[in-house]
């Protein structure tokens, strides 16, 4: 479920509603993500809600990564 690719959406923390993708899975517990800025961070899994968009990140700049997020 928690894919690399995979639109989320923030439910905990400062970021809280924020879009991000996840970009790789760090261990069973957190995974480093893309935020809107093309900031990453490491955020735990559980402060996600996984929507049903997918998007392809491999290979691409966080730049682009952002980009893709806005359209999602």
């Amino acid at each position: 479920m928690m894919v690399p690719g995979r639109v989320c959406i923030k439910v905990a923390g400062r970021d809280a509603g924020a879009k991000v993708i996840i970009v790789s899975n760090v261990d069973d517990v957190f995974a480093e993500v893309v935020m809107m800025g093309g900031k990453r961070r490491k955020v735990n899994k559980r402060h996600l809600l996984p929507t049903e968009n997918v998007v392809d990140v491999e290979g691409i700049s966080d730049e682009e990564i952002a980009k893709k997020l806005e359209e999602a």
